[in-house]
């Protein structure tokens, strides 16, 4: 499980704090397919990035299983991300220099698995690429690299795969394609799937939806129904006014003012 306490982030711009996110609480469940949306500069990216570890809130506690992931040091943190947390980023970030199994190799060698030659060989052919293991990202299309970064992602079969923008570069078929290895991954191996998107198709095709505007959680809906479990502890942002399709969807924050500080 996923569990955020009153997280919230700010960044100094000049003289004066920066809020990107406003305090709130977030459970996510394990196996859950979870997308979240919203403009640019709305926090999805920085959210994914704190729940990966990769950037640190300025307030509150991130949980994965039970753990304290903000109280962890470097070493422990980047141990407890390579068991349990994949991330698949839309740039790809695949090493030019090695082959697109080496590429897959990688997680697996530094993880000492006994059997990572066979493993990267059979997520190759999970990703439909058994023939294009010899080949450099040069070689490769958007969507076939984007596949091995999924692959690679997977490689230590963590029970969290986060994908930011994941079919950002991608045209509709090769996103789609690659939506569809994500699902699976999600449906066969019961693996959490957090999706950020700006693509309100792709979103849709999620279990729940979360909304962010001016970093406050806007909208969650649980399979199009008003099943909300976000706790904002602070005063939702005055900006962020639920758009149109977030009121459609059944969720009105206006009444939430309660605890404006």
């Amino acid at each position: 499980m996923i569990e955020l306490l009153k997280v919230t982030k700010q960044v100094a711009s000049g003289s004066e704090q920066l809020t990107i996110l406003h305090p709130f609480d977030l459970q996510i469940k394990s196996g859950e397919f979870v997308s979240i949306t919203g403009p640019s500069g709305s926090g999805k990216s920085t959210l994914l990035g704190i729940i990966a570890g990769l950037d640190a809130p300025s307030g509150g506690s991130v949980l994965i299983d039970d753990e304290d992931i903000t109280l962890m040091n470097e070493d422990r943190l980047a141990r407890l991300r390579g068991a349990k947390i994949g991330f698949v980023f839309q740039s790809f970030h695949l090493i030019p220099t090695l082959t697109a199994e080496e590429n897959i190799l990688i997680p697996l060698e530094i993880a000492g698995a006994s059997d990572a030659k066979p493993r990267a060989r059979e997520l190759l052919a999970e990703v439909e690429l058994t023939n294009r293991g010899h080949h450099y990202p040069s070689q490769l299309s958007g969507g076939e690299q984007q596949r091995i970064a999924i692959a690679r992602a997977f490689a230590n079969r963590p029970p969290i795969l986060l994908a930011d923008e994941p079919t950002g570069n991608l045209d509709s078929r090769n996103g789609a394609h690659v939506l569809e290895l994500m699902q699976n991954l999600n449906a066969r191996h019961a693996t959490t799937l957090v999706l950020v998107t700006h693509d309100a198709e792709l979103a849709a095709l999620a279990t729940r939806r979360i909304a962010l505007r001016d970093g406050c959680v806007v909208m969650d809906s649980q399979n199009e129904a008003t099943n909300v479990e976000v706790n904002t502890h602070d005063t939702v942002h005055p900006h962020a006014t639920p758009t149109t399709n977030e009121r459609a969807h059944g969720f009105d924050i206006e009444a939430q003012t309660e605890g404006a500080g």
